[in-house]
Order: C-alpha cells, then sequence, then structure tokens
C-alpha cells in the first residue's frame, strides 16, 4: 500500500515538473514571437549593409526615417482602430483629400460675394486639413456604431467617396508650386516637409511626439484601458459601463487626422498635391501594425512595436530601391513579409493559449493534495 501511495505521488510530482517545463518553454516562444519586429529590423540593417556600403551612414538612416515617418504616423492611427478589432481603409485616401484641401486653399480661395481671394495662413490650412480628415474618421466611426455597418465595408466606402471627392475638387489636376509666395502672407507650408529643427526633418519629430501622446494615452489613461478592453471582449466591456460607442468613434476619428497630417507633409515635402497621393498607403499602415505585434482581432498591440514595424517596412523598401531591385519584385516582397507576420501572429496567439493551458495544469497539480494517506512528502521531494 505504501509503495503504491509513494509510486502516485512520484507520478504527480513528475506530471508537474512537465508541465512547469512545457509552460516555461512555451512563455520562450512567445516572448522570440513578441520580438519579432526587432529581430527583422536587426536582419534587415545587417543584409542591407552588408550588401551596400551607403545603406549605414548617417545621411542615409535620416533620409530613411523621413519615408517612414510618413508611413508610421499612418500606423500609430490604425493601431489605435485595430486594437479595438476594427479596420480603416480609408486613411489612404484621406492622405490623398488633405493635400488637395491644403493645394486648394493655399492656391486662394475666391470669395466671389466680395471680389476677392483670400489667402489663409499656413497654420489656418493645416487645421483645415485636419479637421476634414477627423471628418471622415467620424463618418466611419458613425457608420460603425449607429449604423452597425461592418468596419471593412464602412472604411471600403469611404475610401471611395474621399478619393472621389478629391478628384472632384481637383479636377483630377495637380497643385503646384506650394510654398506660397510672401505677397500673399502664405508662405512656410514648404517648412513642414523640408524643416530640420535640431537637424532632423519636421516629419519624424511628428512622429516622435505622436508616438509618445499615443503611448500614454494607451498605458496612462482611462481610454487606453477602455481600447484594451473592447478589443478584448466588447459586449463584456460595455457591461460594465465602458463608453463603447464613444471609444470606437474616436479611434476612427484620430486615425483620420493622422492620415490628414500624413497628406500635408507630403504635400508639404514636394510642394505640390495630387488628388492621387496615399494610393494603398492604407496597406502599409496595416502591414506595420501587423508586424509589430497587433492582434486583427483586437485588444492586443503597442506603440514600440507598431513603429519598429513601420522601420521593418520602410528599411525593407528603401533598400531594396537602393540595391537596384524591380519594383515588381518590391511588391512581391512586401506581400510576402505581410503574409509571414500574419502567419506568426497566429502562431504567437497558438502558444499564448497553450501556454496558459500547461502553466493551468501546472497549477492544478501543484494544489493537489500531496499527503496521500499516511504518506507524507519531505521537502527534498517537491518539485523545484
Amino acid at each position: 500500500m505504501t509503495d503504491t501511495m509513494t509510486h502516485d505521488h512520484a507520478t504527480v510530482l513528475e506530471q508537474r515538473r512537465q508541465a512547469a517545463a512545457q509552460a516555461r518553454r512555451l512563455k520562450t516562444l512567445t516572448s522570440i514571437f513578441e520580438l519579432r519586429a526587432f529581430i527583422a529590423l536587426g536582419v534587415l540593417i545587417v543584409v542591407f549593409s552588408l550588401l551596400s556600403d551607403s545603406f549605414l551612414t548617417v545621411d542615409n538612416l535620416i533620409t530613411m526615417t523621413k519615408h517612414v515617418a510618413i508611413n508610421g504616423i499612418l500606423a500609430l492611427g490604425m493601431l489605435l482602430v485595430i486594437l479595438k478589432g476594427g479596420i480603416d481603409l480609408s486613411v489612404g485616401s484621406i492622405v490623398g483629400l488633405s493635400g488637395v484641401i491644403a493645394g486648394e486653399l493655399l492656391g486662394g480661395v475666391h470669395l466671389s460675394l466680395f471680389g476677392v481671394i483670400a489667402y489663409p495662413p499656413v497654420w489656418a490650412v493645416i487645421i483645415l486639413c485636419i479637421a476634414v480628415g477627423t471628418l471622415v474618421g467620424t463618418v466611419n466611426g458613425i457608420l460603425v456604431t449607429k449604423l452597425n455597418v461592418a468596419p471593412f465595408i464602412a472604411t471600403l466606402g469611404m475610401l471611395y467617396v474621399a478619393r472621389g471627392a478629391a478628384l472632384l475638387i481637383s479636377g483630377g489636376t495637380t497643385y503646384p508650386n506650394l510654398a506660397g509666395h510672401p505677397s500673399t502672407n502664405n508662405t512656410g507650408f514648404d517648412w513642414i516637409g523640408g524643416g530640420r529643427p535640431l537637424g532632423l526633418p519636421v516629419a519624424i519629430w511628428i512622429m516622435i511626439i505622436l508616438g509618445v501622446v499615443v503611448a500614454v494615452l494607451l498605458r496612462s489613461t482611462p481610454f487606453g484601458r477602455w481600447l484594451y478592453a473592447t478589443g478584448g471582449n466588447e459586449r463584456a466591456t460595455e457591461l460594465t459601463g465602458v463608453p463603447v460607442q464613444r471609444v470606437k468613434t474616436i479611434v476612427y476619428m484620430i486615425s483620420g487626422a493622422c492620415a490628414a497630417m500624413a497628406g500635408i507633409i507630403i504635400a508639404s515635402e514636394l510642394t505640390s498635391a495630387a488628388p492621387q497621393a496615399g494610393d494603398s498607403f492604407e496597406l502599409n499602415a496595416i502591414a506595420a501594425v501587423v508586424i509589430g505585434g497587433a492582434a486583427l482581432s483586437g485588444g492586443r498591440g503597442n506603440v514600440r512595436g507598431t513603429l519598429v514595424g513601420a522601420f521593418v517596412i520602410g528599411f525593407l523598401a528603401d533598400g531594396l530601391v537602393l540595391l537596384g531591385v524591380s519594383t515588381f519584385w518590391q511588391i512581391f516582397i512586401k506581400g510576402t513579409v505581410i503574409i509571414v507576420a500574419v502567419i506568426l501572429d497566429q502562431s504567437q496567439q497558438r502558444f499564448q493559449r497553450r501556454g496558459a493551458a500547461a502553466s493551468a495544469v501546472a497549477v492544478a497539480t501543484t494544489n493537489e493534495p500531496t499527503d496521500l494517506g499516511a504518506t507524507k512528502v519531505r521537502p527534498e521531494d517537491a518539485a523545484p
């Protein structure tokens, strides 16, 4: 009898050890998956540095980071939408629309009633462009929350609406020479795309500031906690009294504002605006968020990973251009990277579920009584 109880106790200890070991292995694998964006960025830097002497130079890194900033700004807005379990396909069209609005305003507003042409100052142009982007985001939010339209369909429709509006306003033409003229007191717009305070382009500073603001919003405010909770379980979060509908509308508004800011930067950098600007930019933003570790189902993701994901997309594109790789191959490679990122995300979720199950088993076996009949467990028999 004693031998049987001792054998049962040894079996319990062995199961406990195996469950604990499996939980540790799965936790390690999950941690590696969470760092996939950093690993990918490191691999890209090493590979392109070996293939091109001009890749890892200060000037080239600043230039590439400036390109990354556009996608980074878009991705930060997209992150908020994806955290709540949604998607925003309209951001690329908002980029084009905001540029067209800037071109229209900087070219002068004809006030036929007074017989004059008004030239708004640059700060007013920027505010109005961001307001237009926010308005498009508000419409997205209303469609999703009030009319219960699926986010994919709602934002796909607004993609065409915003692009069509840009084409209607511009007549399909480009607005050149947006630098302004001293006589009209509307100069300075080109500084946003060409200025370099403290040696860094303005676009990079905007990305940094926006990244800090979004990080604080997510980590240190009730809104951030509401957003994660909404993405994790919307119905349960709503039952706790969280204003879920308002949260969903606000994230679309922020996404639209970020897209408008990106459009302003592009128009300023080129000192011209075209209604076709921003085409497929929404895909790059989504890719950056997914590569950065966010779950498309919502509830998981952070600013750090999203910005690293934007760097992966940007450095990959610029590195391929630097090596003279064909545009067709660039598109193919970018698509492959996105597919791999989604596969890794699914793998991470599977490992997390298995790790949670293994941890539960380890806890359950630990809580089992070890006093089997008259047999007591000696301290040296306990699992480490």
